[in-house]
């Protein structure tokens, strides 16, 4: 059985485990899929207050989290997990995506270091890390909702985890492509009925729909993640409908004289 060894390395371990102990995860950890360990930075301090940041050298303002506490919590726990990849979550890091997870799900463990305060001491991360990651182009207050969300997703992609083969496979993103449309009871809505199709028992037209559904999505909504994706014939033939579609309408609003469509205008 495939196993998954995380240790979140933070200076609040309550956050995590609360989310432990629910849903997916809670259930990973009862299985035996995964463990979860969060190693409270300030235990290896060497003063008395615990102190884990410090002023920058060269002035500015915030604080950087010390260099000391952080490695000697980072080389206990790699005593514990010797094999285990070591992930700083950090804006200036590689964006976490799908193919990421995936990598990361093949490794046995996972040791995610939270940053505060304006980051970490440069030397730690020059020598001690093996990956640096980022969730987004945006600014936290910590690492450790970061952290969360690499193990949730990492997490997902363990086999026997989600119950089927199939679950994680057809997840958003895998394949380049958003999820299809879902729908469930009641069978009308506030007016709005479920689609004919899915009510039909026609399994290879609910296929066909939900492909379709999944195609217009990304097209709409992240047609850059079609860009890195090599696209089959009956792809290249739904989105030729679409955009056949698309022009039908535009040339009914010409027809009603509404905006207009060439002239430099």
């Amino acid at each position: 059985m495939c196993r998954m060894d995380f240790a979140a390395l933070t200076i609040f371990p309550d956050i995590f485990k609360a989310y432990w102990e629910h849903g997916i995860l809670r259930r990973a950890i009862a299985q035996g899929r995964i463990s979860a360990t969060a190693v409270d930075i300030r235990a290896f301090t060497a003063d008395r207050h615990h102190t884990t940041d410090d002023r920058p050298f060269g002035g500015g303002c915030g604080m950087v989290m010390k260099p000391e506490p952080l490695a000697a919590a980072l080389r206990d726990t790699r005593r514990r997990l010797p094999r285990a990849v070591t992930v700083l979550l950090t804006p200036q890091g590689r964006v976490f995506d799908q193919p990421v997870a995936a990598q990361l799900a093949a490794a046995e463990g996972l040791i995610l270091i939270c940053g505060r305060y304006e980051g970490v001491d440069e030397r730690i991360s020059d020598t001690l890390i093996d990956l640096e990651l980022s969730i987004g182009d945006y600014v936290l207050t910590g690492g450790e909702l970061a952290a969360l969300v690499v193990m949730d997703a990492v997490t997902r992609l363990i086999p026997g985890v989600l119950g089927g083969e199939e679950s994680a496979a057809k997840d958003s993103f895998e394949g380049h492509l958003l999820e299809h449309a879902h729908y469930t009871r009641p069978q009308v809505f506030e007016g709005q009925a479920v689609p004919e199709v899915l009510l039909s028992g026609n399994h290879r037209a609910i296929e066909a729909w939900r492909r379709e559904t999944a195609l217009t999505r990304t097209v709409l909504r992240r047609p850059d993640l079609l860009a890195a994706r090599p696209l089959c014939a009956e792809d290249i033939a739904t989105l030729r409908e679409l955009a056949e579609r698309i022009e039908r309408i535009i040339e009914a609003q010409h027809q009603r004289g509404v905006g207009p469509l060439s002239g430099g205008q």
